[in-house]
């Protein structure tokens, strides 16, 4: 059977945190195809380096700031405290590109990758450009920070966007899918990269257990059954299937990084919402957005 859920350290490969669907990555998920991620913890004054693959790349900074050297100019991205910190500037570039990350400070950096044919200029996209969306109402509001969407980044092969999600609210719902090339929808892999921190403002005792949970149940006859507890570090791959909801417990917030990408011909994030539950977004209708919302730096 297939492993879809993949807890903190399962995915780890020599000096990166998660290393999955990438390229070089040697943990190799049966039929997974058009997306990957690494996440890299670096100390002070640390580097990984990225060798030059056929492979479009995203860095994400999640804590801290970073320098990127591609192919001899380097960016600076100004990162931030915590993901919860609103967002931060994110760095694109093209395939069979070298990248050395680096940080005088250190940090946590994630990379959402996903193989292309056609290159893209690299492209430093600021915290103050990225289009923040507040989705949904009550208590499934969430915050959407859409750097890497067709309308925000151009690029060949993949969507990439962050979601915050208040404690004891629901994000990714109602459950939807994006598994089939047909009108209306566009097959895309998915990958969820999770946080979780205590609320703020809540007097939660040392050694707090911060938890989510996310859901992925089977849309057709191909078999999927994810009912997973996460955690800061932990990731869920979706294939296939209906996806939703990402949980954020009570008295925990909740992130996660997506990275999407398919074969078909257009890159469109285009999805069919679970007939049993799709009237749920009528139900928003007159409800204000959660006034937790926006997270901000």
């Amino acid at each position: 059977m297939v492993n879809w859920v993949y807890p903190r350290g399962t995915a780890a490969q020599t000096n990166w945190d998660v290393s999955l669907g990438t390229t070089d990555s040697t943990l190799q998920v049966e039929g997974w195809k058009h997306t990957g991620l690494k996440v890299a913890t670096l100390a002070p004054h640390g580097a990984v380096v990225l060798p030059p693959h056929a492979e479009e790349r995203i860095v994400v900074p999640l804590n801290g700031s970073f320098s990127v050297d591609v192919g001899g100019t380097v960016h600076e991205l100004t990162g931030r405290a915590n993901v919860f910190s609103g967002p931060t500037d994110v760095l694109y570039s093209g395939i069979n590109t070298a990248l050395t990350i680096s940080s005088t400070d250190g940090g946590r950096v994630a990379i959402a990758t996903a193989p292309a044919k056609t290159s893209y200029p690299t492209r430093l996209v600021t915290a103050a450009e990225i289009p923040v969306e507040l989705r949904g109402a009550g208590n499934c509001s969430r915050q959407v920070h859409n750097f890497g969407t067709p309308a925000a980044l151009e690029a060949d092969r993949f969507i990439v966007c962050e979601v915050i999600t208040p404690a004891g609210n629901w994000s990714s719902y109602p459950p939807h899918k994006h598994d089939e090339e047909k009108d209306g929808e566009t097959s895309l892999e998915e990958i969820y990269y999770f946080e979780t921190q205590v609320a703020a403002g809540s007097s939660a005792p040392g050694g707090t257990d911060a938890i989510g949970y996310q859901r992925v149940y089977a849309s057709d006859e191909r078999p999927i059954d994810v009912a997973a507890e996460v955690r800061t570090g932990d990731v869920v791959l979706v294939p296939y299937g209906w996806h939703g909801p990402a949980m954020a417990a009570p008295g925990y917030d909740m992130y996660y990084l997506n990275v999407m990408a398919g074969p078909g011909p257009l890159r469109e994030w285009l999805i069919s919402d679970d007939p049993h539950h799709g009237w749920v977004r009528q139900s928003w209708d007159g409800l204000d957005v959660d006034p937790r919302l926006p997270f901000s730096r």
